[in-house]
């Protein structure tokens, strides 16, 4: 990192970690005791290529250490994105990611040794798909910090030899106009900005010359000039602000400099791709609705 494009972005990074540790969250060190107290099960074949992110064993495990890896893992909840099997352990998030990933796939340029920003990457299991791509080196950022522990717990069963990082930052955190990423993914962020265009403005800082932005928001339908600002909550979530039609926001991305728009898929979320699960007991879609 420090010989490249990110330089810049390298020498803020120990200061900004140190931020980070001095705000942890109140059950942070909980959180890495459970997973410092998982076992350390060697994986035979790592999977980032398939719709389950998979890490598996030379052999079936005995049924205690499956109870034992299962109750470990249920230590972090809620799992929001995945899914995951760890050696027989099926992590059955609330949304089935995989399904977003599908949609998009084979609409983006593909991710064949492209350096990647995923803003908003949750515990990254998109991040370990876009590895599974081919990317030479992704970086998600979320600041959630219980994310970021499912991630180092995920992780210490895949292995470390991966080119894939999660930082406990936002995009506000990352230099202006630093212009070092091939590709750019903000999925489920824009609404939850209060000034969307801005958040444009700090996605196209972070693209090279040439690169790909891949957007991913809430819509409403109508012509361009519709956006809707809602008055209170929005599917019981406080922190909606826009909600813009297809075409208004395709004019919103023309409007910060982006050009070759294309809009890739439009499709309801069902609560099928998103629902409570062992794994996320809280309220999900089912019950904004």
């Amino acid at each position: 990192m420090r010989e490249s494009s990110l330089a810049r972005w390298a020498k803020l990074l120990p200061s900004q970690m140190a931020a980070c540790r001095n705000r942890r969250h109140g059950d942070f060190d909980v959180w890495i005791q459970h997973i410092e107290a998982l076992p350390q099960i060697p994986a035979q074949r790592v999977e980032l290529d398939r719709d389950c992110i998979s890490a598996l064993p030379r052999q079936a495990l005995p049924a205690e250490m499956l109870r034992d890896l299962e109750t470990g893992l249920k230590q972090l909840h809620p799992w929001r994105k995945g899914p995951f099997n760890i050696h027989g352990v099926h992590i059955d998030t609330e949304w089935r990611s995989d399904w977003k990933w599908r949609r998009l796939q084979q609409a983006i340029t593909p991710l064949n040794g492209r350096r990647v920003l995923d803003v908003g990457c949750g515990n990254g299991y998109h991040c370990w798909r876009m590895i599974g791509a081919g990317a030479e080196l992704v970086i998600g950022i979320d600041p959630t910090q219980l994310y970021l522990a499912q991630f180092l717990a995920i992780g210490k069963f895949l292995g470390t030899q991966w080119p894939v990082h999660l930082l406990p930052l936002g995009i506000e955190d990352i230099p202006p106009e630093l212009h070092a990423f091939d590709s750019v993914f903000s999925m489920g962020v824009l609404y939850h900005r209060r000034s969307p265009l801005d958040h444009l403005l700090e996605l196209r800082g972070c693209l090279r010359r040439g690169g790909e932005l891949v957007l991913e928001t809430l819509v409403i339908e109508g012509p361009e000039g519709s956006t809707l600002l809602p008055s209170g909550r929005y599917a019981k979530m406080r922190n909606v602000w826009f909600i813009p039609s297809p075409e208004t926001l395709a004019g919103w991305l023309l409007r910060c400099g982006f050009r070759d728009i294309r809009i890739v898929d439009v499709s309801f979320t069902t609560t099928e791709e998103q629902r409570a699960t062992e794994w996320m007991r809280f309220e999900s879609l089912a019950d904004y609705l």
